[in-house]
């Protein structure tokens, strides 16, 4: 089993951590633990969901998706 430091965490974080392990009845280390667990696990997808916004993305752009067309959509919501 491997141990990792965690240096400069904000109080204000280590409370949080603190409260929701509390809320699932577990230690703190238990808890991060599982929520890194979660974190790094493979995200499923739904292939219907992503086939329905690819339709969704071909009608907006009128089936074609030039160079600019994406660099748009990949910046889409960024700051």
């Amino acid at each position: 089993m491997s141990t990792v430091t965690v240096k400069g965490l904000p109080e204000k974080l280590h409370r949080q951590l603190k409260a929701r392990a509390l809320q699932h009845r577990r230690s703190l280390n238990s808890e991060i633990i599982a929520m890194l667990e979660a974190a790094a696990a493979p995200q499923k997808r739904d292939p219907d969901v992503l086939l329905a916004r690819a339709a969704s993305l071909r009608r907006q752009v009128g089936g074609r998706l030039t160079d600019s067309d994406l660099a748009a959509l990949r910046n889409a919501g960024r700051r």
